[in-house]
């Protein structure tokens, strides 16, 4: 169906008033030719005009009127509450307390971002189980060994004191092989480390006062305390990261 938000700007308005009547109809019985003009005369659809004055309709126009419509019938809401719906929905939100089966726009990609993103549970920390040489590691990783000398060379990647590459070694490893596929080096991830340092740095400041209150929960709420740094911190970089590739994207 096509998107309300589709209704304004289309350049395929082609439909006369008549041809949206006989559309719609069929689903609202009492519309008429004077109830669409009415709604046009409101605000809540703004079909294009030819240059001898003729209305002509998208697609997106009708699915904008029959939302109108929809929404008079099933929930009985007056045509400035629906207004209101509308213009929350020609910014991108969708309106709460709308029947499942209405129109709906793109969604928001912050809301995208909070339904994927990792939680503080994905920070609490586990373990380490694995002791890997470091022939298992690039093997295992799928990098060479000059990859894992740069990131080494740059901090992204280190040997525990045993000589050893465990659990935290390996991950970073997966996602550097994976970044090499579009050209990225570690040269090119020492920011990723640095800006990382900085997000621990300023989340000490906040929770090591927390771990020396008084009490015997207190480091208890200090961990959690920086586990849910860490998910907002992951959730912030996501958005503004998708929010930099779309201005990308659209100037192209």
């Amino acid at each position: 169906m096509t998107s309300l938000g589709a209704a304004r700007g289309n350049q395929s308005a082609t439909l006369t008033i008549g041809d949206v009547l006989a559309h719609l109809k069929v689903e609202f019985p009492d519309l008429t030719i004077s109830k669409i003009r009415f709604l046009e005369d409101q605000g809540l659809v703004q079909p294009e005009r030819t240059p001898s004055g003729y209305r002509k309709f998208s697609a997106g126009d009708v699915s904008r009127l029959r939302y109108v419509l929809s929404q008079q019938r099933d929930h009985y809401l007056p045509l400035r509450v629906i207004k209101d719906q509308l213009d929350a929905i020609d910014r991108g939100l969708v309106p709460p307390g709308t029947s499942t089966d209405s129109p709906r726009t793109a969604h928001v990609a912050v809301a995208a971002i909070q339904d994927n993103a990792p939680t503080a549970e994905h920070f609490r920390p586990a373990p380490a189980a694995m002791r890997l040489s470091r022939d298992e590691l690039i093997n295992a990783a799928g990098l060479r060994a000059e990859q894992l000398s740069e990131l080494e060379q740059y901090g992204l990647i280190a040997k525990k004191p045993g000589g050893h590459y465990d659990d935290d070694a390996l991950a970073v490893a997966k996602i550097v092989a994976d970044l090499a596929r579009f050209g990225l080096e570690g040269r090119h991830l020492r920011a990723f480390r640095t800006a990382a340092e900085r997000e621990v740095g300023l989340f000490s400041q906040i929770v090591e006062p927390m771990a020396r209150q008084r009490g015997s929960d207190a480091k208890s709420r200090a961990e959690d305390a920086v586990r849910e740094l860490a998910a907002l911190s992951v959730r912030l970089h996501a958005a503004l990261v998708q929010i930099g590739l779309r201005e990308i994207v659209g100037s192209g």
